[in-house]
């Protein structure tokens, strides 16, 4: 096996959806061959977008596009899209962060490995990456965030080294991840109260939601989430509420009575969103929702609003 950097761009022609497939042609087929069941790196170029590497995920398998001549597919396996908690430059102190880039004086080299959109990322280098992507005292430094004393490594102390391995796959440990970037992309504000609260101590009292819960292959994407106040949250979990495709607010109004949506919804009945159209919510996730989820989800549960 072997790990790999993808260069994608927000506006590709081609079917790349990175948190389920990445499209791409007969040229690259021998190396992402040899990256199935390993890990691959996303990297957006330069003239793409100023993110540098931004995320990681798992190959599962690779086929033949249906209908295309001498395009192939690679499928990502459910539940390894993460994307980084910092995003990653491109170049750290001018060096470049992966080995084949890199010249013997340690600058940049032009052309060649750098134009490839699938190129073999070594060992050493995808560690580096994912170092400074999503750093190793994540959980604690997050635990620690909003702490009057605010969040301080033992200088004295050697920093408990957790593979990078067990980052990717420790749900506790994505769960963190998942929550700083989907609450940070909504400024900390209710995506659907468009309330932004925090609590004496400064802690935001918005929540992480996944939109297609990841136990039923739903991804860690900021596009399968949405920051929600705790009530929110329950209500979308449980299918009181979902967002249709206009973004528009939908409510299960047989459940859910009227002065509690005057009090909890936006009166426009439009979903706040991100300044970053690349942190929007998938449409396919919202339409996963709207099918699987919304009137669907029966509960003997007590309404949080009495």
């Amino acid at each position: 096996m072997v790990k790999l950097v993808l260069m994608h761009k927000a506006d590709s022609v081609y079917e790349d959806v990175p948190e389920t497939v990445y499209d791409f042609p007969k040229s690259y087929l021998k190396a992402a061959r040899e990256a199935v069941g390993d890990w691959v790196v996303y990297y957006e170029p330069v003239k793409a977008g100023p993110r540098g590497y931004f995320a990681v995920a798992q190959i599962a398998e690779i086929i033949a596009k249906p209908g295309v001549p001498d395009r192939y597919l690679a499928l990502i396996k459910p539940g390894t899209f993460l994307e980084f908690d910092q995003e990653v430059p491109r170049l750290v102190e001018g060096r470049p962060l992966e080995a084949s880039l890199t010249a013997v004086d340690g600058t940049p080299k032009s052309g060649g490995a750098v134009q490839l959109a699938v190129r073999r990322l070594a060992e050493a280098d995808f560690a580096r990456i994912l170092n400074i992507g999503l750093r190793e005292d994540l959980e604690a430094h997050e635990a620690g965030r909003y702490d009057p004393n605010g969040y301080q490594a033992d200088e004295g102390a050697e920093i408990f080294r957790r593979p990078v391995l067990e980052r990717l796959t420790r749900r506790p440990y994505r769960d963190v991840a998942f929550r700083r970037r989907v609450r940070a992309a909504y400024d900390y504000r209710c995506a659907i109260s468009g309330l932004r609260l925090r609590n004496g101590g400064g802690r935001p009292e918005v929540q992480a939601a996944h939109i297609r819960p990841v136990e039923r292959m739903g991804s860690d994407s900021v596009r399968n989430g949405l920051a929600l106040s705790g009530t929110l949250h329950w209500m979308f979990d449980r299918g009181l509420v979902t967002v249709a495709e206009d973004m528009t607010i939908l409510v299960s109004r047989n459940k859910v009575p009227g002065d509690v949506v005057a009090r909890l919804i936006m009166p426009d009945r439009k979903l706040s969103l991100p300044a970053d159209r690349h942190n929007w919510p998938h449409p396919e996730n919202l339409r996963w929702h709207r099918e699987n989820i919304f009137g669907q989800v029966m509960t003997d549960e007590a309404m949080p609003w009495g």
